[in-house]
Order: C-alpha cells, then structure tokens, then sequence
C-alpha cells in the first residue's frame, strides 16, 4: 500500500496538568488562546484558530506521566521570537532559555507553563507565514 497523503501537521496536543486553573489562564491570558470546548470541570480544548490543545486535569490516580519534550507555537515573524520573550518576562513567566537563532534560520526561545510543561515560542522559516509572505523558500 502506498503512504497515503501528508498530514497537515501536529495541530492537536493533549496535556494532563496539575496546576489546572493556573494552566488555563496561562494558555488564554498569556498566549491567546481561546476556550474551544469544556466538556466537563477537568478538560479544557483550547485553540488559537489553526490548532488544538486539551488541558485535562490530573487525578491524584494518574501516577503513570508520558514524559513529554515540549509543545512549539509557530511565530509568524522572526522579530516576534523577542518581543513574545519580553512579554512573558513582563508577565512573571518562568524562561528556560533566552532568545537564540539556530543554524536552520529559525529563531526560538523556551519558557514553562504554570505546570512545568515546556514551551517553545519559535520561528521556523519552513512554516512560519512571514517567511511565505516574503516569498522565500524554505
């Protein structure tokens, strides 16, 4: 059998937390995102209009973590890596790393949601809108 068509990327992420309430407002209030769906009092779907992620609650039963590298949220432009960096700043986020370009031409820095969960902010010539915008190829 061939391999069927490519996907449209990794656009659906789910996170169990333990810091439920500090998590949510971390994703809305911080980066955007907007609640998409609350099924029930421990899930949360949230979106930033072109991808997914799940909050669910951890029950004090979930013993058993995936161990979980990092969640990326693409940047349409290079210069939004910084400011995004001193926006967090600003707003008492914890970093991980300062801002770096990388030798692909991508520019990132990582930072921790309220859980420990860590997040990259990155722009990625391949993906990002200002780089097609402009015309360049990857």
């Amino acid at each position: 059998m061939d391999r069927p068509n490519k996907t449209s990327g990794l656009r659906h992420v789910a996170l169990f937390v333990k810091e439920f309430e500090a998590c949510e407002q971390f994703y809305t209030e911080l980066l955007g995102m907007s609640v998409e769906w609350r099924p029930d009092d421990d899930s949360v779907y949230l979106s930033s209009g072109n991808d997914n992620l799940a909050l669910h609650r951890a029950s004090k039963v979930s013993t058993d973590w995936a161990k979980l590298d990092h969640i990326g949220f693409i940047l349409d432009l290079l210069d939004d890596v910084d400011c995004w960096f001193l926006f967090l700043q600003e707003n008492q986020v914890r970093m991980r790393t300062e801002p770096r370009t990388h030798r692909d031409g991508a520019r990132s820095f990582y930072c921790f949601d309220p859980d420990g969960t860590v997040v990259q902010m990155i722009f990625h010539p391949p993906i990002s809108l200002g780089t097609k915008s402009l015309g360049k190829k990857a």
